[in-house]
């Protein structure tokens, strides 16, 4: 959501190719699905596992809307479904993200990746630090870069779909995971 506020101010200022309103639909869809997620965080606090499973699945739900749209659209998409979309998968990272901000797992952060940079090097000895974490804070990092090339060159060279579709699987695999995972007695699935 940075980047949308941010693309809001260029659209504000007058900026060609950016849009205020699909900035604005954006940020309120987002919204939308941050109060999902936090329903969803309140009512599973006391088990991480059927929170992450919860907030996933209800996640899915839209991404399955999104794909849907993207692959029974034109190229390139229409207004209508062109928001359409913006909507539905703003409200998935909005759950995404409420989520992610109750079970708070460190330095797994979905958003502010640059709070993971600079851990790297704030929280280093050199800098009079406890020590960095370098090697998951970089795995995280890493992790991103890769989606986003991924993601990237199927969004250029490919069906808006197909990006779209991998992260549903990916999704449904982990709410099924978790879903599975939550049933133990392990220390993780419990409110920490």
């Amino acid at each position: 959501m940075t980047g949308n506020v941010v693309l809001l101010g260029f659209a504000l200022v007058g900026a060609p190719g950016f849009s205020i309103a699909a900035s604005l639909a954006a940020i309120a869809a987002f919204g939308v699905g941050a109060l999902v997620g936090g329903k969803v965080g309140s009512r599973f606090a006391r088990n991480r596992g059927q929170l992450f499973s919860t907030a996933a699945a209800i996640q899915a739900v839209f991404l399955v809307s999104g794909v849907v749209l993207a692959a029974l659209s034109t190229n390139p998409l229409t207004a209508g479904v062109r928001y359409s979309v913006i909507v539905v998968l703003t409200i998935a990272m909005g759950i995404q993200n409420a989520g992610a901000r109750k079970l708070a797992v460190p330095d797994l952060t979905t958003t502010v990746l640059t709070m993971t940079i600079t851990g790297v090097a704030a929280d280093s000895h050199v800098a009079g630090g406890q020590g960095s974490k370098a090697a998951r804070r970089l795995i995280a990092i890493a992790a991103m870069l890769l989606g986003a090339v991924i993601g990237a060159t199927l969004v250029l060279h490919a069906l808006i779909a197909y990006p779209l579709a991998i992260a549903l699987v990916v999704t449904v695999f982990a709410a099924a995971a978790s879903w599975m995972l939550a049933r133990s007695s392990a220390d993780w699935v419990r409110e920490q």
